[in-house]
């Protein structure tokens, strides 16, 4: 399902994806150059079909621009939900945000089921879709691969997130961003700048992904150039965050752009204060309240929607309210919720490749 185009990285093991008819590859996190003959970079695969359709055209093709975009394009997208059930760093909310998101992916932007990966605990343990540090990257790979211009491409990740020190220096603050799959005490984080290597690079001209990422520190995990800093007054200015090493954290030509739950250096809360009903992760329960309730025509509308609805835990401004799919999924999501925390200290981030008039840039996924 994720395709047979990659190989592991001889000495950091990282998967990488193979351009057609290439011999070698260089990680882009250690730099070792990895040799397809070498036997301990291919990964076990199943036997081929004799009538397997022939592998997609990698996107680390770096052609000029053809076509114009599709407008009527592909939609895939890969959502992740862990709750981290019987451990110390259990999450209540993590679960209803993934179902959260796949009906609202579904029901109000056509996004097929087919073409919605899940990833939680509610899967097969020994299954490709259970949230372990493997299936997570492998599910990124098969997001990023293979896409054709007018392509939709969506992650979602509610979870924890963390932080590591930084020692090549393309960090401002020092640290970088991690996100935490379900065995990452065994297995490690997945770093920001893997994230950025499978998810971001590899985009070309023509396709456009959203990431949604729900977790503390999550402010710039996709190691995007640009970060809008906006004030409670909604005047916004792009702050350049492009390594001063010079190393390239953009696109293929493609459109990035991500919400995320919080600031570097914010924690993002897993709350029953926002729904009423149940707990959900806030920002993912404040990005589709937005959408429901009619702020969805632009990204300064939805993050200063966002931002408001969390400002206003604990003033009684923010329930849900009016909006019909969220009212309606989690009322069946009745599942007893958790202790709602009195105001939340979190602000939602917007980052992208490019920075843009984010009050004349339609939102669309």
């Amino acid at each position: 399902m994720y395709g047979n185009m990659l190989v592991n990285c001889s000495n950091c093991r990282t998967p990488l994806q193979l351009p057609p008819g290439a011999g070698s590859i260089r990680c882009a996190l250690c730099h070792a150059v990895t040799l397809v003959a070498d036997p301990r970079a291919l990964p076990s695969q199943p036997p081929a079909s004799s009538h397997a359709p022939p592998p997609p055209p990698s996107p680390y093709n770096h052609a000029p621009p053809g076509p114009p975009p599709n407008p009527h394009g592909r939609k895939k997208a890969v959502i992740v939900g862990i709750s981290y059930r019987f451990s110390r760093h259990e999450l209540k909310g993590c679960i209803n945000d993934a179902k959260c998101m796949r009906y609202l992916l579904i029901n109000k932007f056509s996004f097929p089921e087919s073409s919605i990966i899940m990833l939680t605990e509610e899967e097969d343990p020994h299954g490709p879709k259970f949230p372990s540090k493997h299936n997570i990257r492998m599910a990124m790979y098969w997001l990023a691969q293979g896409c054709q211009p007018g392509d939709s491409l969506v992650f979602h990740y509610s979870g924890h997130g963390s932080q590591q020190r930084n020692y090549s220096g393309d960090e401002a603050d020092g640290y970088d961003e991690t996100l935490c799959p379900l065995d990452f005490e065994t297995q490690g984080m997945i770093v920001d700048d893997e994230i950025n290597a499978v998810l971001v690079r590899p985009i070309p001209h023509g396709v456009k992904l959203h990431a949604l990422i729900d977790a503390c520190h999550s402010g710039t995990v996709l190691d995007l150039a640009f970060l809008c800093k906006m004030n409670r007054s909604g005047q916004y200015v792009w702050e350049d965050h492009r390594p001063r090493s010079g190393v390239w954290k953009g696109s293929n030509g493609g459109e990035v752009i991500c919400f995320s739950g919080c600031a570097d250096d914010q924690t993002s809360a897993d709350t029953s204060a926002l729904s009423k009903i149940t707990s959900t992760g806030a920002m993912t329960f404040c990005f589709i309240q937005a959408i429901e309730r009619g702020h969805g025509s632009t990204y300064g509308s939805i993050l200063t929607a966002m931002r408001n609805a969390i400002r206003n835990v604990g003033s009684g401004g923010g329930g849900i309210g009016g909006g019909d799919v969220v009212t309606s999924l989690l009322s069946m999501l009745l599942t007893g919720g958790s202790l709602g925390a009195g105001g939340l200290r979190q602000e939602p981030q917007l980052t992208a490749c490019e920075p843009f008039d984010v009050y004349r840039k339609p939102f669309s996924l």
